[in-house]
């Protein structure tokens, strides 16, 4: 082998002072950026999607709560009857909310109207006996005829009537 083709195999990429500085620079730098990429990109990962807040403690608490619950009253005692808003909420509004099934969603005027026109007493007893494809009561066999008559007020009154609140029977005066 000649002393020439030695050289060539041994000389090194950098040939110059500001090459060395240069790769000097970037071999810290580059590290640094790719570290902080990497810390964005896995903090980014915890973050919530904007507009969203399943994972706030609300819908948390909502995900992990008891499918059931027991509530434990003494059948001695005085009953303690529903408004109608809660009687709404708690059996009405899965159907009346969005209008499934063909009922009538909560608070349009025009889709009230007809059933409004029969009475009060008409449309309770429709909701006590159930229609179309409404169960009886709503499917809550344990309300009270007066309850069913506050939630029918409740919604009929959110659809421009003027009914007054029911008066509640004498057994549960106190």
């Amino acid at each position: 082998m000649s002393n020439t083709q030695q050289n060539e195999e041994h000389d090194s990429i950098i040939k110059t002072p500001k090459q060395l500085i240069t790769i000097i620079v970037l071999a810290l730098v580059v590290p640094i950026i790719v570290i902080i990429m990497l810390v964005n990109l896995v903090a980014a990962g915890n973050a919530p999607v904007a507009g969203s807040d399943s994972l706030g403690p609300e819908a948390t608490a909502k995900r992990i709560a008891p499918v059931a619950r027991l509530e434990v009253v003494d059948a001695s005692g005085p009953k303690v009857f529903k408004t109608g808003d809660q009687v709404y909420k708690a059996v009405c509004a899965g159907c009346h909310q969005a209008g499934v099934a063909g009922a009538h969603k909560f608070g349009d005027t025009q889709a009230w109207s007809v059933p409004i026109k029969t009475g009060l007493d008409a449309m309770v007893a429709s909701v006590v006996k159930g229609k179309n494809a409404m169960p009886a009561k709503g499917g809550n066999p344990s309300l009270d005829d007066f309850e069913i008559t506050r939630a029918v007020v409740y919604m009929t009154n959110s659809a421009g009537t003027n009914f007054p609140e029911p008066v509640a029977p004498a057994s549960a005066a106190k």
